[in-house]
């Protein structure tokens, strides 16, 4: 069944499969929330949502709380999920930070790594890496997007914008992709140091190039060529030294 931790420290899941319909709704597989020094590994998940989907609160809520997810570990994982593979968000308004994800296996998937938050959220999302994927039969490579998830009600302060900020995703290989990916910014608060490394996708048909507004950040060797948004600030700064 799946498995929501919620306001845990120092959570070890080892060894774990969790099994749901490919239809059923609302079936994360491991759903670390608010939670600090967390390890996932070694686990097999095959849900109707996102397999692993790391979060810290909903809108208003979220923020009063403030209790952030940090220190989480998440490794040789395994799964399936007509959602995503790897995901954090979106309910991040007690913010997320300081994530390694790494030796990820995900196939038949509609994302395989998918960070998302919206306006409304505040919060933030930084100190993330993402290493050593492989994905196949997957829609979308890769998205990082500020525009999803709803809004439990109309009481959300409109201008909170969440930070998203200093991301690395590095060593991707996928095939029988069909979007590279999506990386989109919020217009008052877009999205810095998207750092792209060594990530490939292909597919039998050409892989639809990637897509980018709102973001700064760098990238080095990615295939199809990666947005320009990256590649003109690739050899500066953060990801100089992150890649």
């Amino acid at each position: 069944m799946p498995m929501h931790c919620e306001a845990r420290n120092n959570v070890l899941v080892r060894n774990v499969t969790i099994l749901a319909p490919r239809d059923s709704p609302t079936t994360d597989g491991i759903d670390p929330d608010s939670s600090n020094n967390v390890c996932i590994e070694d686990c097999y998940i095959s849900t109707g949502d996102d397999a692993i989907a790391i979060k810290s609160g909903w809108d208003e809520y979220g923020i009063t709380y403030g209790r952030p997810s940090f220190n989480i570990t998440v490794r040789r994982i395994t799964g399936s999920s007509p959602f995503a593979g790897f995901a954090i968000g979106s309910e991040t308004s007690g913010g997320v930070e300081n994530v390694l994800a790494e030796h990820l296996n995900f196939f038949s998937s509609a994302v395989g790594i998918n960070i998302k938050t919206n306006s409304g959220r505040g919060g933030f999302i930084r100190n993330i890496t993402v290493s050593d994927v492989t994905l196949d039969n997957v829609r979308y490579g890769l998205r990082i997007a500020g525009d999803v998830g709803g809004h439990p009600d109309d009481h959300y302060n409109r201008s909170a914008l969440p930070v998203v900020d200093s991301l690395t995703i590095k060593n991707v290989r996928g095939q029988n992709i069909k979007v590279a990916g999506l990386i989109k910014g919020i217009a008052n608060s877009a999205f810095s140091r998207i750092c792209l490394s060594n990530v490939k996708f292909n597919g039998d048909a050409p892989v639809q190039p990637w897509k980018c507004e709102a973001v700064s950040g760098g990238a080095l060797d990615v295939q199809p060529s990666p947005c320009t948004e990256l590649t003109t600030t690739s050899r500066t700064g953060f990801c100089t030294n992150s890649l």
